[in-house]
């Protein structure tokens, strides 16, 4: 089958792979319908991970028709559609049980390997290198599934292909975000990032009751799309002094709620060193009112410089953090895109055939031509 694989940093290519099998009597074979280029691929683009390698075929969102089951999956059948949650996770360890799939035990296909980064690793993920499990990814004409009545979920007829898609990781990320930072009714939320997650982010917790929701990023195409299907006040950090316009939209105090969902820095792109440049969180640190929380997403370094901690002590903040979603929240999210609550078909900017992967992705990096995500079609 063909298969779009990391070959080297800033080089794809799409290659003939073996076709997937099941392995597991829980696992389901999908044929790949949509997938779509995620933020947390620009450091392997990049070759910042030491453990990927040439072949591994990258992918972390997609959505397809279930064409193989083993004999252990009891809710899923031949024919269904099914998206496919970006966090691989077993369903029965002690994490899974309280719903933090994210943090799966299980779910991990070479648990001998280590992050350098973390000296330990977290659960499996599609598209990664074995660190985050080794599945290979979505970028594909067809995906094997492990766990597939935990992580596979059917997708309501009347919610098409595109919307759907989002269902996998960016819209639980942006879920994940508001509960996290316990948004509720009333508060003001801040959010530095206007991509598919700082969207989605400002969608949920509009859906939360947020009584104001402001995005800071500099382009300015995302910031109107942000406001058009989010609700969210646009911030241009290149026009506007965002410390002084957040506390004059919240009473002086500050945002109740900072969410830095910027994605991949620059030193991923271009290689550099082994540290973040962390000037969202820091902003978000010092911009967030005394007692509110700050939430971290997405992919980062394993350590970052200058980090104001004592901002963080002083002003009383919660700092939390998440590089994946869980998958408990997907047939939730499902259901309000069915009732139509949550639209998200919008961030399929850009649609390609796969054998044109590797210029969606430079489009998806370089957020040329306005690209929020770059979808594939087999």
């Amino acid at each position: 089958m063909r298969a779009l694989c990391w070959v080297a940093a800033d080089e794809l290519a799409v290659r003939e792979v073996p076709d997937p099998e099941l392995r597991n009597e829980r696992d389901v074979i999908v044929r790949v319908r949509r997938s779509a280029t995620c933020g947390a691929d620009l450091p392997l683009l990049a070759g910042r991970d030491p453990l990927l390698r040439a072949g591994d075929v990258l992918g972390a969102e997609f959505l397809g028709e279930v064409v193989e089951v083993g004999p252990g999956v009891r809710r899923h059948r031949i024919g269904d559609r099914v998206v496919v949650g970006a966090s691989v996770a077993c369903g029965g360890c002690w994490y899974c049980r309280q719903g933090l799939h994210s943090c799966c035990d299980n779910a991990h296909a070479d648990p001998a390997s280590v992050d350098p980064d973390w000296g330990r690793s977290d659960t499996g993920c599609f598209g990664r290198p074995r660190a985050a499990g080794g599945f290979a990814g979505g970028h594909a004409e067809y995906v094997r599934v492990p766990y597939a009545d935990v992580g596979a979920f059917r997708v309501p007829d009347t919610v098409d292909d595109d919307r759907a898609l989002f269902a996998a990781d960016a819209a639980p990320t942006g879920w994940l975000a508001a509960e996290l930072g316990t948004v509720r009714p009333g508060d003001v939320v801040a959010i530095w990032g206007a991509g598919a997650v700082g969207q989605l982010t400002a969608r949920a917790a509009v859906l939360r009751g947020a009584a104001r929701v402001l995005v800071v990023d500099r382009h300015e195409d995302r910031l109107r799309m942000a406001e058009r299907h989010s609700g969210a006040e646009p911030l241009d950090y290149r026009r506007t002094d965002v410390a002084a316009e957040l506390r004059d939209r919240s009473g002086g105090r500050g945002p109740d709620v900072c969410v830095v969902a910027v994605g991949a820095p620059p030193p991923y792109r271009f290689g550099g060193r082994s540290a973040d440049r962390p000037d969202a969180i820091r902003e978000a640190v010092h911009a967030c009112r005394k007692g509110g929380v700050v939430v971290v997403l997405g992919a980062t370094d394993g350590f970052v410089d200058a980090f104001p901690l004592g901002a963080v002590t002083d002003r009383r903040l919660t700092l939390r953090g998440a590089r994946r979603p869980d998958l408990r929240d997907v047939p939730m999210l499902l259901d309000r895109m069915a009732r139509d609550e949550l639209r998200t078909e919008h961030l399929a900017t850009h649609r390609l055939p796969l054998e044109h992967g590797p210029q969606g992705y430079e489009l998806f990096r370089d957020r040329a031509d306005g690209c929020v995500r770059a979808v594939f079609t087999p």
